[in-house]
């Protein structure tokens, strides 16, 4: 096999050499309009935003080498930093002073003003993207190059097969379009496990190990009521020791890039796993970002854009009373600016770095935007096409980097599972889940409940303060600790998915002990028209999915009335089955309803597109692979299964360059 033949990247074009002027003069013109720390006593402007381009192609490589530490533990802030003081040093050479809050603002101005300039004029800078990374990546190279080709696992967080269908009719995803009707690659549905949430998803996917993860968060009784879940640096760490056996799909020179596992690679940036290691925090890969002193400032001025957008967005909603609504709040309008353009702009252009150094085997990239929009817009919202749209451009974009790379490229583009739509059950029923098991139960039993998931899997992690801001609406860690011990029954939800913990017990209560001891819950629980079923072991007869009109045993595959999995799909007995195997299974599962005709089910948590249990296109996520690789005849059923054909084929492309030899 011959090495992959490459060009260099294009020239910056005069049109966009020109807007790059236009941009910087009147970035700088606006501080100074504004009063806001920049005095021009010559109108040497233009000549000086000349010398500096010349100032920075010559100084800027060198000073992020210096100081990408600094950069990388200030998530890039520095490069703003830095940028404004070359600024304010060099000014006063054309009579312009620069200080202040000027120094950070200035180089932000001018970004902004471009990247308006460009979007508005349709200018592709593809000469920049490209051209900066490539002569960093030219010096990384070592030693000669792999002869089999790499493969880029692209992670489209929370995309359901038939949603991307869709997407694909409507124009929005032209470059994944492409692909098919190339017949370059497959495009395949596969079925999530039982939970259906990134989790449960990721483990499988990455380290070929889900087992014990019931859903996003459980509860481990032996272990003085002790609540797991996927999500914050500390448990994910936990988790992965649990699940990892040393062969993840990433230990072999691959890298993981805003992933919860890390798929035993230490080439990690925004991995929850191993977030805290500040040792690994600091990447070679992050050179990309940095490599053009206006590149940073630029994510900003999108940033800045989404969260416009995200106002836009909410104000339109409530104008127009769209249905279903949650409220967003504040908080939310930086958390999804942070997920689909911060995190969407770093995977992309880090993963270019990776590709035109051309040294890495395989990577994997979460890209977060379409699921944290579609949980709290809807999963075919305006907003959400939007994210789906701005998501093929980052395939393009890494598609169109094999060009410039030294060795080939394959791409793999994948989801964890999908979303399903519908209101809330308390904007169904009028009252939230935890309070009507309260009504259920004795009145003196205190009671612990937690119903967001929506850390699946870090869409706040990032956003800074959130966690603090969360901590004084709520309840500190060590309340949170004292009170789950304290607690004599548990409500959690994942999506449609609630699980009840009695915890005076340290076992799984059966069926019978719940019905002896407390008479009214289970009926109770069954009776309310938005409950599909509920999961509980019988002493006398094993796993029972009761629903309001009848009773399934799985061991025994016998229906008692009407069937209650029959809208959940054909593979529920065995989802059901197996997740009632896991250690931390809770004493009753419950899954909300699911109308067939609306294609809608009701979350326990306040989010309008959710998952997490069973019930339409949430389970059913797609990949899309190189139509060469082999993979079963029969469906896909489990993540642990796309862990088996990714790493398959991994190492099939490896002994065919063997065998070429």
């Amino acid at each position: 096999m011959e090495v992959h033949e490459f060009e260099k990247p294009p020239r910056v074009t005069l049109k966009r050499s020109l807007i790059v002027l236009i941009g910087n003069v009147l970035g700088i013109y606006l501080i100074s309009y504004l009063g806001l720390g920049i005095k021009i006593e010559e109108n040497d402007i233009i000549i000086f935003i000349i010398f500096i381009s010349i100032i920075n192609a010559l100084l800027w490589p060198l000073l992020t080498r210096i100081l990408m530490p600094f950069l990388v533990l200030t998530f890039g802030v520095g490069t703003l930093i830095l940028n404004g003081m070359l600024l304010g040093f060099f000014a006063p050479l054309f009579g312009i002073t620069i200080e202040g809050y000027a120094i950070i603002l200035t180089p932000l101005a001018m970004a902004i003003i471009t990247t308006a300039l460009s979007s508005l004029l349709t200018i592709e800078d593809e000469g920049s993207y490209y051209r900066s990374v490539y002569r960093d990546a030219k010096r990384k190279r070592k030693g000669e190059l792999k002869k089999y080709p790499g493969v880029i696992i692209i992670e489209i967080d929370g995309l359901a097969y038939d949603v991307l269908c869709e997407a694909i009719k409507k124009g929005l995803m032209p470059t994944v379009k492409s692909m098919i009707d190339s017949k370059t690659h497959t495009l395949r549905e596969w079925e999530t496990d039982l939970s259906s949430q990134t989790g449960a998803s990721q483990a499988g996917i990455l380290h070929g190990n889900n087992e014990d993860i019931t859903a996003f968060r459980w509860i481990e009784k032996e272990n003085d009521n002790q609540m797991m879940q996927c999500s914050g640096p500390i448990q994910v760490k936990e988790l992965e020791e649990r699940i990892s056996d040393g062969n993840g799909l990433l230990a072999d020179n691959g890298a993981s890039r805003s992933n919860l596992f890390s798929g035993d690679t230490d080439n990690i940036i925004f991995t929850m796993s191993k977030i805290l290691n500040l040792k690994k925090l600091y990447n070679r890969a992050w050179f990309s970002v940095f490599s053009n002193p206006s590149n940073f400032a630029r994510i900003v001025s999108l940033f800045l854009a989404e969260m416009i957008l995200e106002i836009y967005s909410q104000i339109k909603h409530k104008i127009l009373n769209i249905q279903p609504r949650i409220k967003r709040g504040i908080i939310y309008i930086p958390t999804r600016a942070g997920t689909n353009v911060f995190m969407r702009e770093i995977n992309t252009q880090t993963l270019i770095g990776d590709m035109m150094v051309g040294d890495i085997d395989v990577a994997y990239s979460t890209y977060l935007g379409y699921d944290e929009i579609a949980h709290h817009s809807g999963v075919r919202n305006n907003d959400s096409w939007y994210a789906l749209k701005g998501m093929d451009k980052q395939i393009k974009r890494l598609v169109n980097a094999t060009r410039y790379c030294p060795r080939k490229y394959q791409f793999v583009i994948q989801s964890d599972h999908g979303q399903t739509n519908g209101a809330t059950f308390k904007q169904r029923y009028g009252e939230s889940f935890e309070d009507f098991i309260k009504s259920l139960l004795p009145q003196d039993m205190t009671m612990f409940a937690k119903m967001s998931s929506n850390e699946d899997h870090y869409g706040n992690t990032f956003i800074p303060f959130s966690k603090q801001i969360d901590n004084l609406k709520n309840r500190s860690e060590d309340d949170e600790k004292k009170e789950l011990s304290d607690s004599e029954v548990i409500v959690l939800a994942s999506g449609n998915l609630a699980m009840i913990y009695l915890t005076q017990w340290r076992h799984r209560l059966t069926y019978e002990e719940i019905n002896t001891l407390f008479p009214e819950l289970i009926p109770g629980i069954v009776k309310n028209e938005y409950i599909g079923f509920i999961l509980v072991r019988s002493s006398e007869k094993g796993d029972m999915a009761i629903g309001r009109n009848g009773t399934y045993y799985l061991d025994s595959d016998e229906i008692e009335g009407i069937n209650p999995l029959e809208n959940f799909g054909k593979n529920i007995v065995r989802h059901l089955k197996r997740n009632s195997s896991f250690k931390y299974t809770p004493d009753i599962l419950v899954n909300s309803f699911y109308d067939t005709e609306n294609d809608e089910v009701c979350a326990f948590e306040e989010l309008i597109g959710s998952h997490g249990g069973a019930g339409g296109s949430q389970s059913k996520p797609f990949i899309l692979y190189p139509s060469q690789w082999n993979t079963p005849n029969e469906e896909i059923i489990g993540a642990e299964n796309i862990y088996k054909i990714l790493k398959t084929n991994l190492k099939n492309l490896k002994e065919s360059a063997e065998n070429d030899k």
